[in-house]
C-alpha cells in the first residue's frame, strides 16, 4: 500500500527534533523572513541548517514556509531569503503569493516548489497552472471535500503531489486570507501577525443607542460566532488514502513540544495500521481518538471532507482550548545519576505523578523524587516557566522524552 506522508509542524528546533523522532516522516517551519507565523518563535538560519541536518540524518525532510502575501517592500528581501534556503538545502519552500513564487522559481530552479493552502487551490484547472509554473506540489485549499479532491487527483500529473490538512485549528476564512485582523488590531493576517479575532467574544450595538451592547446568541448557547472545532480525520485515513493524498498535514507551528510529538505518535501509528491491516486500524479508532485528545483541541470536526459544516462545526460557548495534559517540559540530557535536565514549561511540584511519553508512544507513569535548580539547590516545586533544573524521576528518562502531568 502506497504510504502518504506525515508532515508536522515545528515553531522551534527542539520541536522540530521532537516531531522527527515521533513519527513525522517530514516537518514545516517558518524562518525569521516570509512566514505566516511571525509571532512563533521561528527558525534562524543558523538552527534552519542543524534542524535540516538532524532531519536528513534519519531520513526525513523539512519544508519552510515563504507564503506571506507580499508587498513591493518584500521582493528584495524574498530573493536574497531564497538563495540562503537553497544554500540550506531545504527539502521544498511554500509559497502562496504568485510573484514570490515566479522570484523563486527563476532565483532557486532546483528547489522544489509547493503552493501554499493560502493560494486557495480549490479546482484542478488551477492546479494544473501551478504544475505548468513549475509547481512540485499543491496544498490544497481546506475547503475542499473528498470528492473534489478525489477529481483534482484524477485530473493532474502523477508527478504534483497534492497535500492537505488532516488536523488541527480552522480558520473562519477562507484558506486563512482573512481581514479581520488588519482591521480591528491593524496587524495583517496575510503576512503573518494575525491576532486571532474570530476566537473573540462579540456584541452588537444599534447605531442610534451608542454604548449599549448587546450579545449576540446562537440558540442560547452564547456568543462565539466564529469559533471553529479543531480538525480531526485520524478515524477516517481510509478515505484520505482513498483519495489519493500524498501528504497528510497537522496545523500547529505555535503549538508545544507535546501537541507535536502526540499528533506525531498517534497519526504514524494509525497509518501503520491501515497500511498493514485497515480492519485492524478500524477496530482501534475509537483508541486513536482518544489518545490523540490528549493534545490541546477545541473539540473536533470533519471540516468540509464530508460536504459543507453546518452549525455543529462551531463552538459557540468557550473559546478556550480543552487541556488532558500539561506540557512540563523535554528531557535535554540524563547525568550519571539518572537526573534529566531540561528547562521547564510549567510549574510541578516533589510528590506529583507525572507520565514519561516516549518516542515509541509509550507513557511511562513517573513520580518526582527530586527538584534542584541551576545551583543544585534542593526546591520543593519549579514554578518559574523557563527555569533549568535537574529532575530525579522513579523510573528512567532518556534524551527527547516528554514529560507530562495528566489533569483532572
Amino acid at each position: 500500500m502506497r504510504h502518504p506522508e506525515l508532515l508536522l509542524p515545528a515553531g522551534s528546533l527542539p520541536v522540530l527534533k521532537v516531531a522527527v523522532l515521533y513519527g513525522a516522516d517530514a516537518v514545516y517551519i517558518g524562518g525569521e523572513a516570509m512566514s505566516l507565523r511571525a509571532k512563533a518563535k521561528n527558525f534562524t538560519s543558523e538552527e534552519m541548517r542543524e534542524g535540516i541536518s538532524f532531519a536528513h540524518e534519519r531520513g526525513k525532510k523539512v519544508y519552510v514556509t515563504a507564503n506571506i502575501y507580499a508587498h513591493n517592500s518584500d521582493l528584495a528581501p524574498a530573493e536574497a531569503y531564497f538563495r540562503e534556503l537553497g544554500e540550506l538545502k531545504a527539502d521544498g519552500v511554500l509559497i502562496s503569493d504568485i510573484g514570490l513564487a515566479d522570484l523563486f522559481l527563476r532565483t532557486c530552479p532546483d528547489l522544489p516548489l509547493h503552493i501554499s493552502t493560502q493560494a486557495n487551490t480549490t479546482n484542478y484547472a488551477s492546479a494544473m497552472f501551478y504544475h505548468r509554473l513549475g509547481a512540485k506540489r499543491i496544498v490544497t485549499a481546506r475547503e475542499l471535500t473528498l470528492r473534489e479532491l478525489k477529481e483534482i487527483r484524477s485530473r493532474v500529473p502523477e508527478d504534483l503531489e497534492l497535500e492537505c490538512f488532516v488536523h488541527g485549528a480552522m480558520c473562519i476564512s477562507y484558506s486563512g486570507r482573512c481581514l479581520l485582523s488588519n482591521y480591528l488590531a491593524g496587524r495583517d493576517a496575510n503576512r503573518g501577525a494575525c491576532t486571532h479575532p474570530c476566537r473573540w467574544k462579540y456584541a452588537v450595538m444599534e447605531e442610534t443607542r451608542p454604548g449599549e451592547y448587546m450579545p449576540v446568541e446562537e440558540n442560547e448557547r452564547g456568543t462565539y460566532i466564529f469559533n471553529s472545532k479543531d480538525l480531526c480525520m485520524v478515524g477516517h485515513l481510509d478515505d484520505l488514502y482513498d483519495a489519493g493524498i500524498d501528504s497528510f498535514k497537522v496545523e500547529g507551528r505555535m503549538k508545544t513540544a507535546l501537541y507535536v510529538a502526540t499528533a506525531a505518535s498517534v497519526y504514524s501509528r494509525a497509518m501503520r495500521d491501515y497500511e498493514t491491516d485497515p480492519a485492524l486500524y478500524k477496530e482501534r479508532i475509537p483508541l486513536y481518538e482518544e489518545q490523540i485528545a490528549d493534545c490541546t483541541y477545541r473539540r473536533f470536526t470533519t471540516g468540509f471532507f464530508y460536504g459543507r459544516p453546518d452549525e455543529g462545526a462551531l463552538i459557540y460557548d468557550s473559546n478556550t482550548y480543552i487541556r488532558n495534559y500539561t506540557f512540563l517540559g523535554i528531557v535535554g540530557s540524563v547525568d550519571a545519576d539518572g537526573c534529566c535536565h531540561f528547562s521547564q514549561k510549567n510549574k510541578f511540584s516533589v510528590g506529583e505523578a507525572i507520565e514519561i511519553m516516549k518516542p515509541d508512544g509509550r507513557a511511562v507513569p513517573a513520580e518526582v523524587k527530586a527538584i534542584y535548580d541551576e545551583e543544585g539547590l534542593s526546591m520543593p516545586s519549579a514554578p518559574h516557566p523557563q527555569q533549568p533544573l535537574k529532575v530525579a524521576l522513579s523510573e528512567q528518562a532518556d534524551p527527547f522524552d516528554i514529560l507530562r502531568r495528566k489533569e483532572n
